[in-house]
């Protein structure tokens, strides 16, 4: 009985590594590809933050082609010339990342909301971004988008990209480096440019706790493999 039973086992081992393919032989292989921080989804827990930048055109664009018309595009897609806006301040862990670290996340004052809308503009995006990424920074609402706002401060986007008139092409390799050349301290191993089928979609950077510039290997693993990206214009530029 006991080698029937035996017998039984190693067939449904063997059954389930036929179905989930690759996939399991992968993570079996590394030993930790399912594994997570032992810190996982711990306020305040983690090592340096990424700050994302988001195209605005872009954003923009893509919306209008899915004919998204919703709250938060009537918001960032209106008359206002906006061009790089901040997607979020984000808690990492050296692999991976913490998220919804509260549940239910504390509530956002509205007025902490209202302070963000020239560097986040949609109320959406800014509550959604405290749900899911500040409750994981330790920090209460007002002190997370008050670091956020610093963090912002201390990037300088490219004066060439600031008033954008014409749509641009341009290689993800030359966009970091012109954020390279506008930031001292900024290196290609702590900036990454992330694009959809063939626009620009972000650029992110990875910053230790006190916003000094910090390389970031994974992060980069993430990045647009494409060889150009399409920066649509600025609305109004």
């Amino acid at each position: 009985m006991f080698h029937s039973l035996a017998m039984l086992a190693s067939r449904l081992v063997v059954s389930l590594i036929f179905l989930l393919g690759p996939a399991f032989l992968a993570a079996a292989s590394s030993g930790s590809a399912w594994a997570q921080d032992s810190r996982q989804n711990a306020p305040g827990e983690f090592d340096f933050y990424v700050l994302a930048l988001s195209w605005s055109p872009s954003f923009c664009e893509a919306a209008a082609e899915r004919g998204n018309t919703g709250r938060s595009q009537q918001a960032q897609c209106g008359e206002r010339p906006f061009s790089f806006v901040v997607h979020g301040l984000w808690p990492q862990y050296e692999r991976g990342y913490p998220e919804y670290c509260k549940r239910p996340a504390p509530r956002l004052e509205r007025n902490v909301m209202v302070s963000m809308l020239d560097l986040m503009p949609a109320p959406g995006l800014i509550y959604n971004e405290w749900d899911k990424h500040g409750t994981c920074s330790g920090l209460a609402g007002r002190a997370y988008f008050e670091t956020i706002r610093k963090a912002r401060a201390a990037v300088k986007i490219p004066d060439e990209l600031l008033q954008l008139s014409q749509p641009k092409t341009i290689s993800p390799e030359q966009l970091e480096a012109d954020f390279i050349k506008a930031n001292p301290g900024l290196s290609a191993n702590a900036i990454s440019v992330t694009c959809d089928s063939r626009r620009l979609s972000e650029v992110r950077i990875c910053m230790s706790k006190d916003l000094q510039f910090r390389p970031c290997e994974e992060n980069d693993r993430r990045a647009c493999k494409r060889d150009q990206v399409l920066m649509p214009p600025v609305r109004g530029g």
